[in-house]
């Protein structure tokens, strides 16, 4: 059996590892948080954890995207956040330890790193620093509600729709000549869903789109050319500066 200073940080060769909340546990818990510490690879569709389900642990992801969305009576669904890699989701239920009030599904194939609910409640309390560092992600998960919120109030709907695709541009998109190109990981109804807007008014906003020549969008196949992007993205910068 390895001696405890000779066990390494599971998260050590993580490239998010500065900013996990795991980094500060000391020596003495690594054993703890290694025991059960698993990276499960997931299909694009897989579903990581269902609504209404008991927490498992606190998920990290790696790789991927994935979804929380919460699913209605009525067999509808809101998507409410994308997890990106350097995100740590399931942080709610597992603090309160209660049901999952969301679904976490790949859009992409995804990788996920877990801590088992037992082990990460013993390491926390070995190290106080690690419910700072997960308060402190639930604290920004409430700062982006609100920006939402205040963006939805402030802002045009097509300029939150462009505003959004800029950033999935930024994640997914590749570089064809004088284009970015990109398949769109949602629906359009998930991208309406993330603006806040009625799913009928997807199209009209995206035509107003492709009208000024921002983005071009032909099913999931979205094109943008790489002067506009550049343009927009200054005038946001000066904007926020003014």
């Amino acid at each position: 059996m390895p001696r405890t200073r000779d066990l390494q940080h599971p998260c050590g060769e993580c490239a998010f590892y500065d900013k996990s909340v795991w980094q500060p546990v000391q020596s003495g818990s690594i054993s703890v948080l290694a025991r059960r510490f698993t990276r499960n690879d997931l299909a694009e569709g897989q579903a990581l954890y269902d609504q209404g389900t008991e927490s498992m642990g606190v998920f990290c992801v790696s790789k991927g995207l994935i979804a929380l969305r919460t699913l209605h009576a009525d067999g509808k669904s809101t998507l409410l956040k994308l997890a990106y890699p350097g995100d740590v989701i399931g942080i709610r239920s597992f603090l309160t330890n209660s049901l999952h009030k969301t679904e976490a599904r790949a859009l992409l194939p995804s990788r996920v790193c877990t801590v088992a609910h037992r082990d990460a409640n013993r390491v926390i309390h070995g190290n106080p620093s690690v419910l700072t560092r997960l308060a402190t992600r639930c604290i920004s998960e409430i700062d982006s509600c609100h920006e939402r919120i205040i963006a939805t109030a402030t802002t045009s709907n097509k300029q939150r729709l462009s505003d959004l695709l800029h950033g999935l541009m930024a994640a997914h998109g590749t570089r064809a000549g004088n284009h970015m190109c990109m398949h769109l990981p949602l629906s359009r109804s998930d991208l309406a869903d993330l603006i806040g807007v009625q799913a009928e008014t997807m199209s009209r906003l995206l035509k107003r789109l492709q009208d000024d020549g921002t983005f071009l969008v032909s099913g999931r196949h979205v094109q943008a050319p790489v002067a506009s992007l550049t343009q927009d993205m200054t005038g946001h910068r000066q904007s926020g500066n003014a």
